[in-house]
């Protein structure tokens, strides 16, 4: 055991927080856990970088679906984080680490029954600790390759052809030339996309929907949308996360704007910091991606969040600049049915509707990057010129709605590519089929007004 901490403590020096390319499934994780913890001391600003000596030793079965019970029976939850780590709540504590990896060139190798150091307090946010945690069982490593794309610093440029094949071969939706494209390069693309580090292959799906989760459903609206709720718009303005791969600040940034402002009839209307969690967070990536459920939730709880005009954005890695900034708080945030792998469009609805707009994921191919109007799906077709990765593009689900005209249901979506984007920054995609994966990981987050 002693030879893996120092291991493990060698790594954790060797790399940074700034990318987290591992990927481990739900196998990989699901099992019994030894958690080994520092001094519970510290507070919300704890170093981690360098963790003291292990002072408690917790044993934690992690079980299906979402349960978790320590050595004692104590039962709680516990929830992966896409691919990258899993959190856990359990006797008064919670624990979030990133799984363990190492990286070679672009050779990525998952150790997937480890972790690195973390960070767990108890769930008053008080009586901080780093941790790492073992599973019991050996679990294989895994091996995956970061994919580059040939000349990633070239200039982007279009490719009529894809374009006119779009509009030949459907009608729900319109693509169209933006040309400031041709202006960025394809590296540019690739981060607004969501970013490299999340373009590993391990597609999310929506989860199966229960017999009462049904029931509820049938007493919904058949249209819902913030932006006019008996007149009144909840929804901030659209923003431009320009080139960095910022899209999971933005949408968890807009979506406690929002919430801020259902939980206050509008009289608050704050706008929230995304340079913040750029240059501030341990939990995310910078310009190179990041999860929503960290930043909206566990980051926002733990830390707080600032306003635009103490942090304004740079569009840009930063070292961290925060210093008298007022802090805002989330008090509660969970995946939408309770832990990743259980959402679905009829749980995304009841949540959309009772507590305000969520944060979704969504995986962006390279017809997606022309949508001009109406209702998106993937149409197929492939870019030959700009092959751009898979990625997972976060955005924030506004409401929902069908076609007057050919009774297509479709879920209306906030973007963070500017007003002039799609329809006017926002865009519609097919609901119910789970289109682009994007009834497969939503997040809601109740902000503290």
């Amino acid at each position: 055991m002693l030879l893996w901490v120092l291991a493990a403590l060698s790594l954790a020096v060797r790399v940074t927080w700034a990318d987290t390319p591992a990927n481990c499934t739900y196998d990989d994780i699901r099992g019994d856990w030894l958690l080994y913890e520092t001094e519970r001391t510290g507070d919300a600003g704890i170093d981690c970088e360098d963790m003291g000596p292990n002072i408690h030793r917790t044993e934690v079965s992690l079980m299906y679906p979402n349960i978790a019970v320590d050595e004692y029976g104590n039962r709680g939850t516990w929830t992966m984080i896409y691919n990258q780590g899993f959190q856990n709540k359990v006797a008064g504590r919670s624990y979030f680490a990133f799984s363990l990896w190492e990286k070679t060139g672009d050779t990525v190798l998952s150790i997937c029954d480890k972790t690195l150091t973390g960070w767990s307090r108890d769930i008053t946010v008080r009586n901080w600790a780093c941790y790492r945690a073992q599973k019991k069982a050996a679990a294989p490593h895994k091996t995956h390759v970061l994919q580059r794309m040939a000349q990633e610093n070239s200039l982007y440029k279009y490719n009529k052809d894809l374009i006119s094949a779009i509009n030949s071969q459907q009608s729900s939706w319109v693509a169209d030339v933006y040309p400031q494209y041709e202006t960025m390069t394809l590296m540019d693309h690739l981060r607004r996309n969501g970013g490299r580090a999340s373009a590993v292959a391990s597609r999310a799906r929506s989860g199966p929907v229960s017999f009462m989760t049904r029931l509820r459903d049938l007493s919904l609206p058949e249209a819902w949308d913030w932006r006019n709720v008996s007149g009144v718009n909840y929804v901030s303005p659209v923003r431009n996360q320009g080139n960095c791969g910022s899209c999971y600040a933005f949408a968890s940034m807009g979506g406690l704007e929002s919430r801020v402002r259902i939980l206050t009839s509008n009289h608050q209307k704050p706008v929230f910091a995304p340079q913040d969690i750029v240059g501030c967070s341990k939990l995310s990536q910078g310009c190179e991606g990041g999860f929503p459920f960290l930043i909206a939730g566990r980051y926002a709880q733990d830390v707080g969040v600032v306003l635009e005009d103490c942090y304004p954005y740079e569009g840009k890695d930063d070292t961290c600049v925060r210093t008298t900034c007022t802090k805002h708080y989330t008090a509660y945030y969970r995946y939408v049915g309770g832990y990743y792998g259980a959402c679905n469009e009829e749980e995304m609805k009841l949540a959309l509707i009772k507590g305000g707009l969520l944060i979704v994921g969504l995986e962006v191919y390279d017809d997606f990057l022309h949508y001009k109007g109406g209702i998106y799906h993937h149409t197929g077709l492939q870019d030959r010129f700009n092959p751009l990765e898979l990625t997972n593009h976060a955005v924030l689900l506004v409401g929902y709605g069908e076609d007057e005209a050919t009774g297509e249901k479709y879920w209306s979506v906030k973007n963070s590519w500017g007003e002039d984007w799609g329809e006017d920054g926002y865009f519609r995609i097919r609901r119910g089929v789970d289109e682009c994966a994007i009834e497969s990981m939503a997040v809601e987050a109740v902000p503290i007004p």
